[in-house]
């Protein structure tokens, strides 16, 4: 990666550009960086941001000129001004600030449809949740908190242990001194949990498939210790005809209604005061590249920003 100049984007007929107040930093960039996600190159980093409408494209009727606005999905947030396809932006409201919409957008959504869709969450399930004192790991104990759910977390260090607890988590388990699985099947009598969400991926998935109870789901949405290898599809009869699924989500926001309903529910949690955000690092856009080592390097938690 490295900073350099470029002209401010003039929107097609169905773009705004965005003046950017903030753009967040997240693991779906580094797979873009490695090559782990194809882009034409070369391209500008970033999913994820929002600002203030400075210009408008002739056919663009959905925003105005100084409007508030944030979005996730598209490439080029790691940036003082964007060009937005303007129905993927979507209004930010009062009680919610640009820094906030920047953090919670990608993440946040993340946390809700895994809560809310792709393992609907009941009041009295369980759910196992690894790296809970991550962006998308504090926010989803937060959800299944709130949802009445009984959580247990997994995460590192025992900073993290308190930061997990005090988002909701019922039980945290610090992997790095005991072994998850059999400290989970402790916790639950050897019943397992109904869920377990695992953005680590390599490291703790075939242990995970090990905890969850008959017909349970694994719900894979990252590989932050690397790709999970392929495996037989017989395993899953084995160990109690299991589910296993890898959403994205994109998948999640792929409507107009579903982006704005979806993102509409995270603001409206964060503007009541359910959905607290942990925007713990703020780097200028010459610091992208320490934000990546950084966030590789499991050095941060909470939400990573760039300021442009």
């Amino acid at each position: 990666m490295e900073l350099v100049e470029l002209p401010v984007p003039q929107p097609k007929p169905n773009e705004a550009v965005i003046k950017l107040a903030a753009s967040g930093v997240n693991f779906i960039d580094v797979y873009f960086r490695e090559g782990r996600y194809k882009a034409p190159l070369p391209f500008v980093l970033g999913q994820e941001g929002a600002g203030v409408v400075t210009a408008v494209g002739a056919e663009v009727k959905s925003v105005k000129v100084e409007d508030h606005v944030a979005w996730t999905g598209l490439l080029g947030s790691y940036a003082e001004y964007a060009a937005v396809a303007a129905d993927r932006l979507v209004p930010i409201p009062l009680g919610v600030s640009d820094q906030q919409a920047a953090a919670a957008m990608l993440q946040g959504m993340t946390a809700h449809y895994l809560a809310h869709d792709t393992y609907p969450l009941k009041r009295g399930e369980i759910a196992l949740v690894h790296a809970a004192a991550g962006g998308v790991g504090g926010l989803l104990v937060e959800m299944a908190h709130n949802i009445g759910a009984r959580v247990i977390a997994t995460v590192s260090t025992e900073e993290k242990a308190k930061l997990a607890r005090e988002a909701g988590a019922d039980e945290v388990i610090l992997y790095t001194q005991t072994d998850f699985e059999a400290e989970t099947k402790r916790l639950t009598g050897g019943k397992g949990v109904d869920v377990v969400y695992d953005s680590v991926g390599k490291t703790t998935f075939n242990k995970g498939l090990n905890v969850l109870r008959p017909r349970g789901m694994m719900v894979l949405f990252g590989g932050s210790s690397g790709a999970v290898p392929p495996f037989d599809l017989m395993t899953l009869s084995q160990k109690g005809s299991l589910y296993v699924t890898r959403p994205t989500l994109v998948n999640y926001i792929a409507t107009r209604e579903d982006l704005v309903a979806r993102s509409g529910a995270v603001f409206g949690m964060i503007a009541a005061g359910k959905l607290k955000l942990r925007i713990e690092h703020r780097y200028p856009l010459a610091g992208a590249e320490r934000s990546h080592r950084d966030l590789e390097g499991r050095k941060t938690t909470g939400k990573i920003l760039l300021m442009p």
